[in-house]
């Protein structure tokens, strides 16, 4: 690589706060409304000019992990402010009613992409928060272990930006990588949870499409029926796809593409020219994917795209190094924490080379117990910074334990408790430090699940 000398220079700095959050999706949603709720003058950076992360910038449609098998049941287990969010969701006539999947081992809420971005916006309007969009977190400025000022790009130019605490919620690690904290990047073999394109198709026959779909398993069998009836007809990026109607029945959302790189492992999407080759290939595979569901789907015959998401939808990068690693064990063996500051309902999901491989808690279809874990504080917080947290899917976890604690049910609690701490801890105390039974009230006071020991939980 070449290299050239950029000159020195003076930034303007954009403004003073207590807390800085960068990226809006579900982790920097909860985190920027819990700190400006607990009285912290509180900005949020987001990349886009809207909010929702991958859940609207990546086309998901869904909120995962917000439900959860106890004793046989399946029922809501992630509250707290996301309920907040969920109702100016369904205020806006933009809320599903869950959708169970897996022969009842997973439920989804779907979402219309437009309600989520006008609700997200009132709701952190509402809660005093503070907006700075497109602009993209570019350095910090270090003093000693802590960060002094966020330097971010705009349409105004090069700034800084002051704060006493700092929320890594990007998704990328991005600040806690400027800032020196050591990560892990993918599956520690050169890849990662694959990526994918995500898309939704509109003027489908609701009716049919449902009646040859149902339970999403179904469309795997006419893929693979295809395939044996015209080999080579159709060029699948992977077994199988989730394909699911939104609130409108007519529309249907894909989940189906999987970008690989030009050696064949996962898309990194830290790496700009992967990611710029990533997002021709997955528009490349819609296409033909498409053209397998007008041709061999009943209901799709006269269907059309509606909407390619904004970008391709990425699923697991840069994970910090933090107190605690949360594993897959944790997840499978329903772990609970001392110190937890919410629960992950979502099982290991690892996109896989042309698949996805899922694995429950080995629990799950117990009459009695709980099928979920809960996540700790020390997830969130690194070893080398005394401001700094990180939340979201760029927290602290191992690949396997990523895999299922990167949906958005998860990333509201932990944004949740960062937020949170963010606001309350003392002037001057390193996060490391704080106290976690204080910190655990104040959340259960904010309507935060924790799920007792004993009475069916394990």
């Amino acid at each position: 690589m070449n290299f050239i000398t950029e000159p020195a220079r003076s930034l303007p700095v954009y403004g003073e706060f207590d807390v800085v959050v960068i990226g809006g999706g579900p982790a920097g949603l909860a985190a920027s409304v819990s700190a400006a709720r607990h009285g912290a003058r509180t900005l949020l950076v987001e990349r886009y000019g809207f909010l929702g992360g991958m859940g609207t910038a990546g086309g998901v449609t869904n909120f995962a992990g917000l439900y959860g098998r106890k004793n046989g049941e399946m029922r809501q287990v992630v509250h707290g402010v996301v309920d907040e969010l969920l109702l100016r969701i369904d205020a806006l006539g933009g809320l599903n009613a869950p959708q169970d999947g897996m022969l009842g081992r997973i439920r989804v809420r779907s979402y219309d992409v437009s309600a989520y971005k006008c609700a997200a916006d009132q709701w952190l309007l509402a809660a005093g928060v503070q907006l700075l969009f497109h602009a993209w977190a570019a350095a910090v400025l270090m003093e000693g272990r802590q960060i002094h000022a966020l330097v971010v790009e705009t349409k105004s130019g090069r700034q800084a930006i002051r704060a006493k605490r700092f929320i890594d919620c990007s998704g990328d690690a991005d600040l806690a990588h400027f800032a020196g904290v050591p990560f892990e990047l993918g599956d520690g073999h050169g890849s990662a949870l694959f990526p994918s394109t995500m898309f939704r198709v509109g003027h489908v026959d609701a009716p049919r499409a449902l009646a040859a779909v149902g339970e999403f398993k179904a469309v795997n069998t006419l893929m693979a029926q295809a395939q044996a009836r015209a080999p080579g007809r159709y060029r699948f990026p992977r077994e199988g796809a989730i394909l699911r109607p939104q609130k409108n029945p007519t529309e249907w959302r894909a989940n189906v593409t999987q970008i690989r790189n030009a050696g064949g492992t996962a898309m990194d999407a830290t790496d700009a020219r992967q990611l710029s080759d990533g997002e021709l290939e997955g528009r490349r595979q819609i296409s033909e994917y498409f053209r397998f569901l007008r041709n061999e789907v009943p209901g799709f015959e006269q269907s059309a795209i509606v909407d390619i998401a904004p970008q391709v939808g990425i699923r697991e990068t840069r994970r910090i190094q933090g107190l605690y690693a949360l594993s897959g064990e944790d997840i499978l063996s329903s772990a609970r924490f001392d110190d937890a500051i919410g629960v992950n309902a979502w099982p290991m999901e690892l996109h896989a080379e042309g698949r996805i491989d899922w694995q429950f808690p080995r629990n799950i279809d117990a009459p009695q117990g709980r099928a979920y874990n809960d996540l700790p504080w020390r997830m969130l917080v690194p070893a080398t910074l005394d401001n700094l947290l990180v939340a979201g899917r760029c927290a602290s976890m191992t690949h396997e334990g990523q895999s299922a604690a990167r949906a958005s049910g998860a990333c509201f609690v932990m944004g949740q408790a960062a937020g949170t701490a963010a606001a309350l801890a003392p002037a001057g105390q390193g996060f490391a430090r704080i106290d976690v039974r204080r910190l655990q009230a104040r959340l259960a006071r904010d309507g935060v699940y924790f799920d007792p020991a004993g009475a069916g939980g394990q």
